[in-house]
């Protein structure tokens, strides 16, 4: 006999699993081609809850590096102390300075997005040198002329994560973030399927941003 579990969902004999996920408007009755019922216990063994899950399984590179002690403070295998030591087009970098230097973000918010990161591994912004701020104010500045001249872009996004419960991806090395923008980059996709849609790939956006930077000098 089919019994009540608490919420007033109906218990399927024999399977461990709720017959109402979605709900269809009857209380006690799903609907049988509705998606979100769970009718195997192979596929959950759980009474759903109210939360969508988007899966990111890119983060993992970040997790396993957390674990490591990239960006918490160590230099060992922190990816922006790394890349300086590879080529550019390895390591996707398109300018580099003095104190500072220039470099594709591998999960980008926007093609073009880039990062500007001292060579010294610092955490804070208020840790940097003045050479290092000077800098990386002038490479930010270049950065903006060349964004706008090889993709005609209407504007930018530029900020810092300070900490990790700031967001900052990788909180141990001091990285500042420029994005471009442009006036239809927002639309329902990243909306309705969390997802960006990236018409470029990196290779071929760093070699036009780094042919751009050549062009500036």
């Amino acid at each position: 006999m089919d019994q009540e579990r608490p919420g007033g969902t109906e218990h399927v004999p024999g399977t461990g699993h709720v017959a109402d996920v979605a709900g269809s408007g009857v209380p006690g009755k799903g609907s049988g081609d509705d998606p979100l019922v769970i009718r195997d216990a192979a596929t959950g063994a759980a009474v759903p809850d109210a939360f969508q899950r988007l899966w990111n399984p890119h983060r993992m590179a970040y997790i396993d590096a957390g674990r490591e002690g990239r960006g918490r403070g160590h230099e060992d295998d922190c990816p922006f102390c790394e890349a300086p030591g590879k080529s550019d087009e390895d390591a996707l970098i398109v300018a580099r300075g003095e104190h500072a230097y220039v470099l594709l973000n591998l999960f980008p918010y926007n093609n073009g997005h880039l990062l500007v990161c001292p060579y010294r591994h610092v955490p804070l912004y208020d840790e940097a040198t003045a050479d290092e701020l000077r800098e990386m104010g002038e490479l930010t500045q270049t950065a903006m002329r060349v964004l706008r001249a090889v993709s005609h872009c209407d504007g930018f996004n530029i900020g810092m994560n300070q900490g990790e419960v700031a967001g900052a991806g990788v909180a141990g090395h001091l990285h500042q973030h420029i994005v471009p923008r442009w006036q239809s980059d927002s639309n329902f996709f990243p909306i309705i399927a969390r997802t960006k849609s990236m018409s470029q790939l990196l290779g071929e956006t760093r070699r036009l941003v780094a042919e751009g930077w050549s062009a500036e000098h």
